[in-house]
């Protein structure tokens, strides 16, 4: 099996100490390299190429929403992984607008981050239970607000083809990976995407997401 090669950025030596022994009891992952902030989490990404960013989001210098933005930008291949004290709804949903593929809070069991690294390894996403209700409860509040817009038609709406792009979408996967897997051009993944964007009345891959976890398209593991 092919090691996950781990990039920490937090700036606590003994959140980090504590990392650094916690997965080394898994054969399988390899920390590659630790950082105390945000600019030189950026730098090191670009040096080290880890699979997996493990991202703090209070930092020093630069915090890891704008670090995991700019990594992201750099090296859309990377994936990054919040592990935060923060599980409240602003820090969550700025995290996942940058391009983060999940969110764990420090308090998480060894056995949950370790499942949510493998997720985002393999291209999917990974939201620790109480951070998936916050979301579906901020769609759900969303829904139920008056809009002068038009709401979503519904997932019945969309066409069997669009249903899958739009779970693939959701679950973090690349425009040339959903070409991959469906068969089909980086061209035709566009068009997909901005039908279902229109027919639902949605705006970004936040908004995706909270879409996919309502219905029910997202496994939170």
């Amino acid at each position: 099996m092919t090691h996950t090669r781990i990039l920490l950025v937090d700036d606590h030596a003994v959140v980090r100490g504590g990392l650094r022994m916690l997965l080394a009891a898994d054969p399988d992952l390899d920390i590659v390299g630790e950082a105390e902030n945000g600019m030189q989490g950026i730098r090191m990404a670009g040096e080290l190429q880890p699979d997996v960013v493990l991202m703090d989001i209070s930092m020093p210098d630069m915090n890891g929403i704008e670090a995991t933005r700019r990594i992201k930008a750099q090296y859309p291949n990377i994936a990054v992984l919040a592990l935060t004290m923060h599980e409240d709804d602003q820090y969550f949903f700025e995290m996942l607008a940058a391009g983060a593929s999940g969110y764990v809070p420090k308090r998480a069991a060894p056995n949950d981050l370790i499942s949510a690294i493998q997720a985002v390894r393999g291209g999917g996403m990974f939201l620790f239970p109480s951070v998936a209700r916050t979301l579906v409860q901020d769609y759900l509040q969303r829904r139920e607000q008056p809009s002068d817009a038009p709401g979503p038609q519904g997932f019945e709406d969309l066409t069997e083809r669009e249903r899958e792009v739009l779970t693939l979408i959701a679950e973090g996967r690349t425009n040339q990976e959903i070409a991959d897997l469906l068969v089909i051009s980086i061209k035709t993944v566009n068009r997909h995407r901005e039908n279902i964007m229109a027919k639902l009345n949605l705006h970004s891959r936040v908004e995706l997401v909270r879409y996919a976890i309502a219905q029910g398209l997202i496994d939170l593991k």
